[in-house]
């Protein structure tokens, strides 16, 4: 019997999964946003994750990377990220998980001042994960993201629900942003069916629209997640505080606080100034998980204000993998019951 061997190094980060693969085959394309562009019409490619994505061998809710050379010399290596609907134009907790991966697979070397800042190149731009270590032991990750900015403050959405008001936040992928109470729910298990059916509605009204339109890069294009909050007003420590959870593509649930989706937060917060200077986030998901975000800098990014939002959060090696494929096999790539 032949058999087809697949091996990947699979993280959580946050209970988000991130399933690595490092041998792959080559796509065509000069930049990591080109090869995303190959990888969704390749179908070898989009056939490799749909299989590691799909039930047997993954879920629903499944998430991970292919490992591919950087645009250049200035970044360790360039990463497309996947799910079980295509690949997404950036992913925080997939950062986070790579950084840590890079530092503790000795991919890149530790520098011994504690901090070792590993460089990835992402479809939406160039991304660091500054990987905090005590000895060899990986501490916390600091995901530094690209220019996060606001594209429309409110936008009114007939729904099921009656009219829902989003922002739009774009943090390297474009998010609509609910209060999850604006719509009579909150961010729990009770509440999740409902939310996702809602996000569904919402990025059905929302694409075909120019305010899911990215205004650099059509590539970028797209609302990509709807993000319900929970205000939790002012910690103890100052920091402001609100819980929340991430529906990405369709009806995926993100189980960490969403790092791409953290960054559309900070920079929405920032833009009604929310976030004040100096104030950190303190951004929990549906699972209790906690990210700590805050503003690195301001820019201008599109004609806009914008900011460069840090996220920090740890990742954690849950296994490694031999996938194999059997030729006899008839449920290949597999199927997904959601």
């Amino acid at each position: 019997m032949t058999t087809t061997d697949i091996r990947t190094v699979d993280y959580h980060a946050g209970g988000e999964p991130f399933r690595i693969v490092t041998d792959v085959p080559g796509i065509a394309g000069d930049t990591v946003a080109d090869k995303r562009v190959s990888a969704i019409s390749d179908p070898g490619i989009d056939g490799l994750r749909a299989l590691l994505c799909s039930e047997p061998r993954g879920h629903a809710d499944m998430y991970g990377g292919f490992i591919v050379p950087p645009n250049d010399a200035g970044a360790h290596f360039g990463v497309l990220f996947w799910h079980k609907d295509g690949f997404s134009t950036a992913c925080g907790h997939g950062t986070i998980a790579l950084g840590a991966w890079a530092v503790r697979s000795g991919r890149v070397p530790i520098d011994p001042s504690g901090v070792t800042e590993v460089v990835i190149d992402v479809p939406s731009g160039r991304v660091r994960a500054r990987v905090a270590t005590d000895g060899d032991r990986v501490v916390s990750v600091d995901f530094v993201s690209v220019a996060s900015y606001v594209l429309h403050d409110e936008v009114a959405v007939p729904t099921s629900r009656g009219e829902v008001r989003c922002g739009i936040s774009f943090g390297g992928a474009i998010y609509a942003h609910v209060p999850a109470a604006a719509v009579g729910l909150d961010v729990s298990v009770a509440s999740l069916t409902a939310l996702i059916e809602l996000s569904r509605e919402i990025k059905g009204f929302l694409n075909p629209t120019a305010f899911a339109e990215h205004p650099l890069d059509d590539r970028l294009s797209g609302i990509y997640g709807v993000i319900y909050i929970d205000d939790q007003g002012i910690g103890p420590d100052g920091s402001l505080r609100q819980r929340n959870v991430t529906v990405f593509a369709d009806g995926e649930v993100d189980r960490s606080p969403c790092g791409s989706g953290t960054c559309s937060r900070v920079a929405a917060l920032h833009s009604t100034g929310r976030l004040k200077p100096g104030q950190v986030l303190a951004h929990s998901s549906i699972t209790e998980a906690t990210w700590l975000a805050r503003v690195q800098r301001t820019t201008r990014e599109a004609g806009r204000e914008a900011v460069v939002p840090v996220v920090t959060g740890r990742a954690y090696q849950t296994g490694e993998h031999r996938f194999i494929v059997d030729p006899d096999d008839d449920m290949v790539p597999g199927f997904v019951l959601r």
